[in-house]
């Protein structure tokens, strides 16, 4: 819950879980959040092992981000999360 409960970690997770690899700026135009607030959650979920930075050595360098299998596994939990709070609000 914890991880949840930080602003923006939800929706880079749903949008990876959606979207699989994506570059740096494609999940910062999928949820348009600011590039500061979204390099320190990314650092935080990779630390947590829920993603993984992919580094393509180029040239040029492109950088990506996965889910890893854990990462993978806390999708699904956070759908149920989800289908839960839609049937509170109804």
């Amino acid at each position: 819950m914890d991880i949840l409960a930080r602003p923006w970690n939800g929706l880079i997770i749903a949008a990876l879980h959606a979207h699989g690899e994506l570059r740096f700026s494609e999940i910062g135009t999928l949820i348009d959040i600011a590039d500061r607030m979204l390099s320190e959650r990314l650092k935080e979920l990779e630390a947590r092992g829920l993603l993984e930075r992919v580094v393509d050595g180029g040239p040029p360098v492109k950088v990506s981000y996965r889910l890893t299998e854990i990462g993978q596994g806390f999708s699904e939990a956070q759908k149920g999360l989800s289908k839960w709070g839609r049937e509170l609000v109804q």
